[in-house]
């Protein structure tokens, strides 16, 4: 059993909820996001936008690995620093447009 934090875009939330599941029956704890902003819509200030950033950080903290949702190979700003801040901290990383995680996981 790992520790992994899902890392990307919070416009990817069906491929954030998709990994969950599939890395969740593996037997893993799957850390994910509070909300998916871009996808719900949600308007947040710069002052929380560092708020979650710096929560993100703490989550790879306690994680074994990040799995990064990068649809088409989209990774973003924030997750490019998460990605770093992984690789600094010694975590393993992977990555979904590897193809790991099949199209229907139920």
């Amino acid at each position: 059993m790992k520790i992994i934090t899902l890392c990307g875009s919070t416009k990817f939330k069906e491929q954030f909820e998709q990994a969950n599941a599939f890395l969740t029956l593996q037997g893993n704890i799957v850390i994910g996001l509070a909300f998916f902003e871009q996808s719900e819509g949600f308007e947040i200030t710069e002052q929380q936008a560092e708020l979650l950033g710096n929560l993100h950080f703490r989550k790879i903290d306690i994680s074994d690995e990040i799995f990064v949702i990068d649809v088409n190979g989209y990774i973003g700003s924030s997750t490019k620093r998460e990605i770093e801040y992984a690789k600094e901290k010694g975590k393993a990383i992977r990555y979904y447009s590897n193809g790991e995680i099949p199209a229907n996981v139920f």
